[in-house]
């Protein structure tokens, strides 16, 4: 009963720091990708982290915005497809910096930490699902990148409470997980 208690506490806590968003001007705004469909579309999930990216744009909080995401099993460049989003909603191409070997969390925060130290970047603005936000973060200043604020898209689906249980034994694996391995 405790354990379940433990768990139900990290939980919590986990989504209430990552749905606590902080919208300050940031550098930039890295968006963290999933899924892709095979014409190239943005899942809705994904879609929505781009939308909440392109608000952040037209409000002047980021300076550019860093798209990260891998190459799936068909082929599907989920960066690329990111990209095509934003400008197809105004946000300027040269305002994008294509991450396409950020496949998972750790190596998007490890990609974007090397993007803003070879550009002079100092804070970043993480974009992604709520409970996503604490993990990003953490790895993020696993890799030096101290000023990570956040925004999270306002939607919501059953998966999530699969995905939350998945971040209460992810955070602490991150936690422990050594950058220069």
């Amino acid at each position: 009963m405790g354990g379940a208690a433990l768990f139900l506490l990290a939980a919590a806590l986990l989504c209430i720091s990552g749905a606590s968003d902080d919208l300050r001007q940031s550098d930039v705004a890295v968006v963290l990708g999933n899924a892709v469909s095979r014409d190239g579309s943005p899942s809705p999930r994904l879609a929505a982290r781009l939308d909440a990216a392109v608000t952040v744009w037209v409000d002047r909080r980021v300076g550019a915005i860093i798209v990260s995401g891998g190459v799936d099993r068909n082929g599907t460049d989920e960066a690329a497809a990111m990209r095509r989003y934003l400008v197809a909603r105004r946000v300027p191409d040269a305002a994008i910096v294509v991450d396409p070997k950020g496949a998972t969390t750790w190596e998007t925060a490890r990609n974007t930490a090397a993007i803003m130290r070879a550009r002079n970047w100092r804070t970043v603005m993480v974009i992604s699902q709520y409970f996503h936000i604490p993990r990003t973060r953490l790895a993020l200043a696993r890799f030096g990148v101290e000023d990570a604020r956040s925004a999270h898209p306002a939607y919501l689906e059953s998966r999530d409470l699969y995905s939350i249980a998945r971040e209460v034994i992810g955070y602490p694996a991150y936690w422990f997980r050594d950058p220069t391995a």
